[in-house]
């Protein structure tokens, strides 16, 4: 509640910080005009009364008679956002993705693209679930930084890119742990490769790290287990996973027989 609170405080800011007109709209038609303010003062009417349902029929109606209005477009991200707020997020993400494709060069045209990457963010509900939406939220989170750096939603949405790398990290150690233990390492190894090289900045790269460090010892890549293991010590000195690879190469080297006398995914 308190989340669905804030963004319904900054659409409102949205919405009176919108030109009055735009260079899209026809702006001769006064009569049109008026009566197209006067049914949008009545929808907003019915909207800040929770009159949602009524409120989006009126926000319809002013797009169909009255389809060349700046009224007529700010009714269609009202009628968006009650979909948001009402978790129909493929008729939100529609209604968003037509205003983009429309109005390109519409005043705070940013909003929008963040509303349609909310929608997308907003379903990602577990690493183990949802793929297509982590994918999904980060190509439109992408966008928005890309194409507007310097919008002040663009700061939000960093954040957010930065906590979706982090779900799918966690999607592919968690594909990697059950293949690990399956004993099919080379699935394993390619799962933990691609979040050391493409998700480093997670929390997961140290235990990705030990791992494949695990690994390369199980199947008798002595060197190879030595050398991502100093990887993982010079990035990662005062990491557990570091101390935990060390104290696995020392033992091997004592051994040679290590694994025989430890599961070696107890640490999970």
């Amino acid at each position: 509640m308190i989340l669905k609170s804030l963004f319904l405080f900054i659409f409102l800011l949205f919405v009176f910080n919108c030109s009055s007109k735009n260079d899209q709209v026809n702006k001769n038609d006064n009569i049109n005009q008026d009566t197209a303010d006067i049914m949008y003062i009545d929808a907003m009417k019915m909207f800040n009364a929770k009159q949602l349902d009524e409120a989006i029929i009126a926000f319809d109606e002013i797009e169909r008679l009255y389809p060349l209005s700046n009224e007529a477009i700010q009714a269609q991200i009202m009628s968006g956002f009650i979909d948001y707020g009402n978790l129909n997020y493929e008729s939100a993400i529609y209604k968003f993705s037509t205003i983009i494709q429309r109005y390109p060069s519409l005043k705070n045209i940013d909003y929008v693209y963040y509303m349609k990457a909310l929608c997308f963010y907003e379903q990602i509900s577990h690493e183990g679930l949802d793929g297509e939406n982590n994918y999904l939220a980060l190509e439109n989170l992408d966008q928005l930084i890309k194409r507007f750096p310097n919008s002040k939603y663009s700061k939000d949405a960093r954040q957010k890119v930065v906590l979706v790398n982090s779900n799918i990290a966690a999607k592919h150690m968690n594909i990697a742990r059950f293949y690990q233990k399956k004993g099919k390492y080379t699935a394993a190894l390619n799962r933990y490769k691609k979040v050391i090289e493409s998700f480093s900045y997670t929390k997961f790269t140290p235990e990705a790290l030990y791992r494949t460090v695990e690994i390369y010892i199980t199947i008798g890549l002595k060197e190879e287990a030595s050398n991502t293991a100093s990887v993982l010590g010079y990035n990662y000195p005062k990491s557990e996973w570091y101390i935990l690879s060390y104290n696995l190469i020392k033992n091997e080297n004592k051994t040679g027989n290590f694994f025989k006398k430890i599961n070696f995914l107890n640490n999970e």
